[in-house]
């Protein structure tokens, strides 16, 4: 598999804090990749730095063949990168339908308003909102604007979608709708990067995980294999869940 996205050394300081110091890491194409770690570790930021939304201090983003290190939010989201939102901010104003057409708009390529309209009807019915589709998204339950999210990161056409705690809220029903959900857009070729503090979510989806502490990468490989880490027991997992997953593989 090829690299869609790279960093190389990459880190991003405010004023005297590096909230992500040195950091390199490839995301394959297909890849569903797990970013975790301790709040304040710097996966949010990590995002941000890839998204455009904080340039990076140092080192180099390279996305697709291209050095995209001080592309502004809207052109990361043009050239395929789109992204999820940990507190979900859908505008209130507008319809659901509406919603994702402005991202159609915005990032997906739609030439018009009526065929970003179209658009977004089907993002909808895929994630299951398409009986939602007129009504006002302020009036959505948590659930169903996290789907709204996914149908907005949708529209944007993405190679790559970063999800930032998208499960976060959700009870074990509506999670396991969720991961459906998201197994289901990986599906479609689209390469996907989560940050994530549920582990049963981590072990599920994911194929190689990456976690941060302090703003660097301690740890990087199958879930398995990180679980068992002893910076990523200290730093992250502490004993008591390290030895119940051991348990888990060995029962």
């Amino acid at each position: 598999m090829s690299a869609l996205l790279e960093l190389r050394a990459v880190s991003r300081r405010f004023g005297g804090l590096a909230a992500v110091n040195d950091v390199s890491l490839s995301v394959n194409r297909g890849e569903i990749i797990g970013l975790i770690g301790p709040n304040g570790a710097g996966k949010t930021t990590l995002v941000n730095v890839i998204t455009g939304v904080h340039p990076a201090s140092a080192g180099t983003v390279m996305f697709d063949g291209r050095d995209v290190t001080r592309f502004a939010p809207w052109q990361a989201a043009r050239a395929g990168i789109g992204r999820t939102f940990q507190i979900v901010q859908p505008f209130p104003e507008l319809t659901v339908v509406e919603n994702v057409a402005a991202a159609a708009l915005f990032a997906g390529g739609a030439a018009s308003i009526r065929e970003a309209c179209s658009q977004a009807h089907q993002h909808l019915d895929f994630v299951g909102l398409g009986d939602l589709a007129h009504r006002s998204a302020s009036a959505l339950t948590l659930a169903m604007r996290k789907r709204l999210e996914l149908a907005k990161g949708l529209a944007m056409r993405p190679k790559l979608l970063l999800l930032d705690e998208v499960n976060a809220g959700l009870n074990p029903s509506e999670i396991n709708q969720a991961l459906d959900l998201i197994q289901a857009i990986a599906s479609r070729g689209v390469t996907i990067l989560i940050i994530e503090h549920l582990m049963k979510v981590v072990t599920t989806l994911c194929s190689r995980v990456v976690v941060l502490h302090h703003g660097e990468l301690i740890a990087e490989g199958p879930p398995t294999e990180v679980m068992r880490n002893p910076k990523v027991v200290q730093a992250y997992l502490g004993k008591r869940y390290a030895a119940q997953a051991e348990g888990a593989t060995h029962g």
